[in-house]
Formats: C-alpha cells, structure tokens, sequence
C-alpha cells in the first residue's frame, strides 16, 4: 500500500501560511472589503439598538410620557430595514466568496498536480490528493469566507460597545472589560490543544479517503480473496482512531466555549452589582443601567463567537497546512528561465521557436537511483539512430522502463546526461519533448467518455477524418464500427464498458493520432489475448517505421523484428544486436527466448 506520507508542521499558528493562503483572495478584493463594509455596519446596527433601548427606558419609560416617541418608532423601524438589507447582501456576498476562493484554491491545486513530476506520485495514494482537493479545500473556502464574517462582525461589535460604554460611564466599563484579558490566556491554552487535534484529524482523514478509494478500486480482488472482514476490521481501526481524535478536538472545545460563556456571566453580574450601587447613590440612570446590562451580554456574544471561530480556525488551520504543503511542492523536474524564456512552459509554451525532432537519442554516462543506496542504472550509454526501433530486455526490476523513462524525461539523471538530436534535452523544454512522445502502456488509461473523445484526448484538434484514419491505422477501426453508436459509445470510467484488448486498440490510436516521432511500447500486449496481439503486432509494423521507438517487451516472439535489442540485467547493458546475431551468440538472451519458446509449446501441447 501507498503510504500517506505526511509532513510534520509547527505548533504554532503560521501566519505567513495565511498570507499565501489570501493571496487566492486578491481576485475578490472589491467583494471582501464590501463584505467587511456590510459586517460593520451589521455590528453598528445591533449597537444602536440598544443604546436605543436606553433612550427607551429613560425618555419614555421613567419620565411617564410618549411625546416624540413617533420619532423614535420612525428610527427604529429603519434601523430594522437597514439591517435586513445588510444581513441579506452579506449572506449573499460571503457565499460568492466561498465559492470564489475555493474554485481559486483548486485551480491552482490542479494545475500544481499537472505540472508535478512522476516521481511525486510514487508515494502518493489517490485518496490522500483527492481529500485535500476535496475536504481541505472546501473547509478554507468556509473559514475564510464566513470565518471573515464572524471576525468582523465580531470585533467591531466589541469595538463599537466599548466606545459606547466609555462614552456612558468609563468605571462600569472597565469593570465589564476586566475580564478579557483572563479569555486572552485562556483563548491561548486552547489554541495549541485545538490545533493539535484537528492536526490528527484531518490526518487520518486523508487515511480514510485513501482506503474509501481502494475498497472502491479494489472491489473485485477484495472479493476474490474474501478480504471483506479482514478490510473492515483495517477501516473500521482507522475510523476508530478518527474518532477519538475528533472527540478529544470536540472535548477541548467544549470546555473552551462553556468558560467564555462563564466568564462573560461574570461580566454581567459585576455590572449588576456595581451598577445596582450607582442606581442607589443616583449616579447613573435606570436606563443606563439597562444599557450596560444589555451591552455586557451583547459584548461577550460576539466572544462566543469568536471562540467558535478561533475553534474552527484550529481545524482550518490544519487543513490549511495540508493545502499549501501539496500546493507549493515544487515539480523534481524543472525547466531552466533561459528555457521558458525561449520555448515557454507547459501552460504557454512558444511553439513557434520549437525545434523539429528527428529522433537521434544518446545516453552518455548515464546513473540513476530512486534510493541513493540502490543504484538503478551506473554509466549506462547507449546511442539510438533517428527511426530506429530498439527493444529492452530482461528480468522484472532490471530498468528497462527506467531507461525509457529517463528518454522520456519523466525523470531526470543522477549524473550523465541524455542528448536528443545532439542537443542535451535540458536545453529544450519538457512539453516540447512531451509534444513528439508517443507512450502505449500495458494498463491503458481511458477517460469517461465516447471512444471518439479518448482518441482525440492527445491532439483536441484532430477531425474526424483523422480520427478514423488513425484507427484504421491500429486496426482499430472494425471493433468500434461493430459498436452500437461507433465512434460515439461511451468506454465507461476507466473504459470499464471495453476489453482489455479493444482499449488497448483505442490507446495505441491515441498515441498514433498525436503523430509522435518518439514511441514508447511498455509491454502493450502482455495482457491480451493473441488474436489481438497479432492485430497490434502488425499495427506497430505500420506505425513504427521512420519513427524512433523503444519496445519493452514481456513476450520476447513480438521484438524479432527490432533493429536491434538490447539486454540489460541490473541496470547494466549486457548483450546488445538483433535477434538473430543475439542467438548465434547463444548468451543470456538466447536462453530467455529459448526458454520461452518451450513454454509456449508447452502451453500448445497441452491445450491441443
């Protein structure tokens, strides 16, 4: 199993993260500041309300009469207007932000993920990307939007009712602000227990989404293997240890939000008991006493709030830190300034100053390694004439798909370097290597979609005409129009509605449509039937000629007619001819073919 490998991150707060996170906010400046605007004014309005309570009491109340109390109903009602103007634009305005930023953040997600290099995916299950582009993106999107409601709201409500209680009585209000700076302490504790929890959760998190999706991939060989119990006892440990540490973030909570509630009572009831005092010795007015009353349980709301937000900020926080780490990962495999400068990268590429390929390829001196202590490849050098197919041989984990993997530049040399037409391919940009690649897999990989569609997939340009030519081309062309809806039936995900034989077909189309002048076979027909492979057999006889190919073949009978094979054995190039000058030599690649051929006939034998 892939391991969900995890970065460790510091316990504090980062907020140069948050910096890098709002910068996805930039593009929404005007709706943020109007959101703040609109947050202001709300926490404004809920003040003038109670002073208006105030005003109520003394005016009206006490002094036994309702003369001007039309001027008041008047201001009241418009106060109740203006605020259900601004609580409807800002429930309106937070969620286009919500929605703004996370489609901002998964843009930039998606595109760091086209531009990371293969070796990013070694260690990297689906389900751990998928649930930060998912459930880590969504919960920033919320925190940030209406999290930027609540704060808002929330400090200039304060801000407001401590202007205004200084402004009625400065001693009442010092009374009643006394006990923030024992929240501030407290708030502090919380934070570093909060975070660490949400920290696990969201960990395990990307555990759970990555099993969902292996359990979900993996139905048909679970079953086969009677792994069912054996897999929910593995889930339901996962989920086990999810919910502990989601309990323990809830407990944290939980108690955080009762002692802001406790401590904001306290307020109250000081300023019952001082105030009570003041009302007896007439300092201070009934209606001021409501007031104070009325602004000390209003002050410590918005402190409830905030601790709500301050708990959610902690889960925010560490989703938040899993975004960015995937975000701004940098590819392992880069091109130079002075190449984008002249070639351009891969989502602006200047075709234009591109080079024609003709298809010479020299390794000079070439290590690799995806360990440093276990070396793949040491000075291996090799020297491949333009429209030449060579075939690699050997024994599983001998690196012939290293050997076209670094060709392909999907990863780099250690030391040594790779020349394409004389020129290091360093030199030139990826996608202008990518662009003359032509790459057919022993798994295909169809996208959801008609048949027509995935044989367009690598050059969106293509008409119809050349669709159908490059089909006819693979042999492709009479399974699909014996289809219902021909070129327009639908593969399914994965092309699941297709055999493996016909995807294969559909693959090897694609790759042909893109007219590359490097071609890659990486045991494309190991895992087919032989009609089909004798359908493929001659299709690459067609396709292949005048162009450069590499052929990593399984089934030793499918490269007789390479220009030359090449045996390698622990990264090392041990024999090297075509087929029959390599069994006139009577070495190892005679005794893998000879070999081969006597199971084969062994198989015959028997089915015969």
């Amino acid at each position: 199993m892939i391991e969900h490998n995890e970065q460790e991150h510091q316990q504090k707060i980062d907020f140069k993260l948050w910096k890098d996170i709002f910068k996805y906010t930039l593009p929404l400046k005007k709706e943020m500041i109007l959101l703040a605007i609109l947050m202001v004014a709300v926490a404004v309005i809920d003040v003038a309300f109670t002073y208006m309570t105030k005003i109520a009491v003394d005016q009206f109340a006490m002094e036994g009469t309702t003369e001007g109390i039309e001027y008041f109903i008047l201001v009241y009602f418009l106060l109740i207007v203006a605020l259900s103007y601004t609580v409807f634009k800002f429930i309106d305005m937070a969620a286009k932000i919500e929605t703004g930023i996370t489609y901002s953040i998964r843009k930039a997600g998606f595109k760091r993920l086209q531009e990371l290099s293969f070796s990013y995916y070694d260690n990297k299950a689906v389900g751990w990307l998928m649930a930060r582009m998912t459930n880590d993106v969504v919960r920033l999107g919320e925190i940030i939007s209406w999290g930027t409601v609540d704060m808002v709201w929330g400090f200039t409500k304060m801000t407001a009712i401590a202007v205004v209680m200084f402004f009625l009585n400065w001693k009442l209000a010092l009374i009643t602000l006394s006990v923030t700076p024992f929240l501030a302490v407290i708030s502090l504790y919380f934070q570093k227990k909060i975070l660490k929890e949400y920290r696990v959760v969201r960990k395990i998190n990307s555990k759970i989404t990555g099993a969902f999706n292996e359990g979900i991939t993996g139905a048909k060989t679970t079953k086969v293997l009677v792994r069912e119990e054996k897999n929910l006892e593995e889930f339901t440990e996962k989920t086990g240890e999810m919910r502990a540490a989601s309990i323990r973030a809830a407990i944290y909570s939980s108690l955080y939000l009762p002692l802001v509630l406790t401590f904001g009572s306290i307020g109250t009831a000081l300023i019952l008991w001082f105030g009570g005092i003041d009302i007896s010795r007439n300092t201070i007015s009934y209606g001021t006493l409501v007031a104070f009353i009325s602004f000390t349980i209003l002050f410590f709301e918005p402190v409830r709030e905030l601790a709500r937000v301050f708990a959610e900020f902690q889960n925010a926080h560490a989703a938040a830190e899993r975004v960015m780490s995937m975000v701004n990962t940098e590819p392992a495999i880069k091109d130079t300034p002075e190449v984008v400068e002249i070639f351009g990268d891969s989502f602006n590429p200047k075709r234009e100053n591109w080079p024609e390929i003709k298809g010479d390829i020299t390794f000079k001196n070439v290590s690799f390694s995806y360990n440093p202590e276990e070396p793949i490849l040491e000075n291996f050098n090799i020297e491949v004439k333009a429209g030449e197919t060579i075939a690699l041989v050997g024994e599983t984990g001998s690196g012939k798909s290293t050997i076209v993997n670094i060709a392909c530049r999907f990863y780099e040399a250690t030391s040594g370097e790779i020349l394409i037409d004389g020129v290091n391919y360093k030199e030139r940009s990826q996608l202008w290597l990518h662009s003359n690649l032509g790459y057919v897999l022993q798994s295909p990989h169809l996208f959801s979609g008609t048949i027509k569609d995935n044989i367009r997939y690598g050059r969106l340009d293509a008409r119809e005409m050349d669709i159908i030519r490059a089909a006819k081309l693979v042999n492709a062309h009479d399974f699909i129009m014996k289809l219902e809806k021909g070129y327009d039936t639908e593969v399914g995900e994965g092309g699941g509605l297709l055999s493996s034989g016909e995807k294969q077909l559909i693959s090897f189309a694609r790759a042909v449509l893109a007219n590359p002048r490097i071609f890659v076979l990486d045991e494309a027909t190991s895992s087919i039937d032989t009609e089909t492979e004798q359908m493929i057999q001659k299709a690459i006889n067609k396709v292949l000629k005048g162009r450069t190919s590499f052929i990593i073949a399984h089934r030793l009978s499918t490269i007789r007619s390479a220009d030359r094979i090449l045996v390698i054995r622990k990264g090392k190039l041990i024999e090297a001819g075509n087929h029959h000058q390599l069994m006139k030599k009577k070495g190892y690649y005679y005794r893998l073919y000879t070999n081969q051929f006597i199971d084969e006939e062994g198989k015959k034998a028997l089915e015969s």
